[in-house]
């Protein structure tokens, strides 16, 4: 009997967690130093540094850092100094494993994203050259919109609601404090650099974000995966071909629609890998992450994921149920492929020719509309982000002691809502985005202390997220799909002949 994908995914997502969570406990810097290892960050990376005798420095050796590049090592020996590491078999064994698993992940991620950005471009090319009433194509544009900033604002609100009721600032003492601050403080330092260079975009008012969507290259779009101006180049291209004679576009039409069936194929490929490479992308992450920062960080962690559960489990099935004849069980059923790779790669971007499989074979959303929905959605709708910036914020003020008044918070719904438009769809980027939330709240001097505390579960809650946006994407698209009549019934999409997502191997 063959395994449906969804559940292999699964079976591959626990392992990864049952074999990194052992890993984190077995083994640790001592088992390192028993196989030779004293400094692990360079011997993952292959160095393999000189270390100074214990009371001694380079100056009072006489040496300086070019001297231990050039000088014969047989020269620094005799001066005391020692290799930092002096690993054995079993140690080198254990770095192939490790940068193995760590290649098949980031492989398989590559993959899709190398997919995602001409499957958005073909696709919604011939979605727009199908749509000769241009009126539909704006009611469409329209209605996706407008529900993606909705349910973005509902988000922010859910989780401002549960972090002022539970506090989960008061459960983390002094000491404790410090001591997330000093663990996160380089890396807080790296995300406030890449924050300064996104900050223009939730500062630039609605006309500049107008502008932004034409690219002055649209070849320089493609190349750098701006899915907004992406979609504008196709849409507008697509418009284009409805305007030419039929003898014209089609031919171009057909090439387009070539292209996209070969992608899909290509998607279909590559997700025979996906329970393999899930593994090795969850075993990295629950092999890594500080479990005592875990526990220091448990409340918060368990607000943030309340709210998401919320939104994913009563949000919207509740709007699917209002709104569409999608029940629960065929909701989750369809998208569960998306969820569980969202969840192991924490990229909207790389999720997304997954996503747009699981709801045109699985929930029977027309490619008109998924083509058109789902892109822009992987780029504007962020409500696990939205929801996670808002709890963050206010987590760490009450960390700090300070009390925000009722128009702070509203102002938090209206500025995660604005920064979540344009996210980049990759691992972390709502952390960078959160930068933009504190300044709002005039922390000043405090947003970087703040930060480094949420470093330690971050990556965890990254995941959470990003699956609470895609799943927040394939339920706008399957609103908006319902509502243009282009949703099939779940006996049309049982009847269909082929089901390419249901007959991966």
């Amino acid at each position: 009997m063959k395994i449906a994908l969804h559940w292999r995914i699964l079976i591959g997502l626990v392992l990864g967690l049952v074999v990194g969570m052992i890993l984190n406990v077995a083994w640790n810097s001592g088992t390192w130093s028993s196989l030779g290892v004293n400094d692990v960050s360079a011997f993952m990376s292959g160095r393999n540094p000189w270390v100074v005798p214990e009371g001694e420095s380079l100056a009072s050796l006489g040496l300086t850092e070019a001297d231990l590049v050039s000088r014969d090592a047989s020269a620094l020996q005799e001066l005391g100094l020692r290799r930092a590491n002096d690993p054995g078999a079993v140690a080198l064994v254990a770095r192939f494993l490790a940068n193995l698993n760590e290649f098949a992940g980031d492989l398989f991620i590559r993959a899709l994203r190398f997919i995602a950005v001409p499957l958005v471009l073909f696709s919604l090319i011939v979605g727009a050259s199908s749509l000769n009433d241009i009126k539909k194509l704006g009611r469409i544009g329209g209605k996706t919109v407008l529900i993606y900033l909705t349910t973005t604002a509902v988000a922010v609100a859910v989780g401002l609601v549960f972090v002022n009721v539970i506090r989960p600032g008061s459960f983390v003492n002094e000491e404790t404090r410090n001591q997330l601050v000093q663990l996160g403080s380089a890396d807080a330092e790296a995300k406030l650099g890449q924050a300064a260079s996104n900050r223009g975009q939730a500062d630039a008012s609605a006309w500049d974000k107008i502008v932004d969507l034409i690219p002055q290259n649209p070849m320089a779009a493609l190349s750098n995966a701006q899915m907004l101006q992406i979609v504008f180049t196709a849409l507008i291209i697509g418009i284009g071909l409805t305007l030419i004679r039929q003898e014209k576009a089609a031919p171009v039409i057909a090439v387009c629609d070539g292209m996209t069936e070969v992608i899909i194929k290509l998607v279909n490929v590559g997700m025979m890998a996906a329970p393999i490479a899930v593994f090795a992308l969850i075993a990295k992450v629950a092999a890594t992450i500080g479990l005592d920062v875990l526990g220091a960080l448990a409340v918060y962690t368990v607000t943030v994921l309340a709210g998401l559960g919320v939104m994913i489990f009563g949000m919207y099935p509740l709007v699917l149920r209002v709104l569409t004849p999608v029940r629960y069980a065929r909701f989750f059923k369809g998208v569960a492929p998306a969820q569980l790779l969202a969840f192991s790669s924490s990229s909207s971007a790389a999720t997304l020719p997954v996503t747009m499989e699981c709801c045109e074979e699985r929930l029977g959303v027309s490619e008109e509309v998924s083509s058109f929905a789902l892109p822009l959605g992987a780029t504007i709708n962020m409500d696990g982000t939205a929801l996670y910036q808002g709890v963050a914020a206010v987590f760490i003020v009450q960390i700090l002691g300070i009390e925000l008044t009722m128009f702070q918070q509203l102002s938090i719904i209206l500025t995660a809502t604005l920064a979540s438009i344009g996210t980049a769809a990759v691992p972390s980027a709502g952390l960078i985005m959160l930068v933009i939330v504190l300044e709002q709240l005039k922390m000043g001097p405090q947003i970087a202390p703040g930060i480094a505390i949420l470093f330690g579960v971050d990556r965890l809650l990254d995941m959470c997220r990003t699956t609470c946006n895609v799943t927040g994407d394939c339920m706008v698209a399957t609103v908006v799909a319902s509502s243009e009549g282009e949703l099939l019934t779940e006996e049309d999409v049982a009847k269909r002949a082929a089901h390419p997502i249901d007959e991966w191997p």
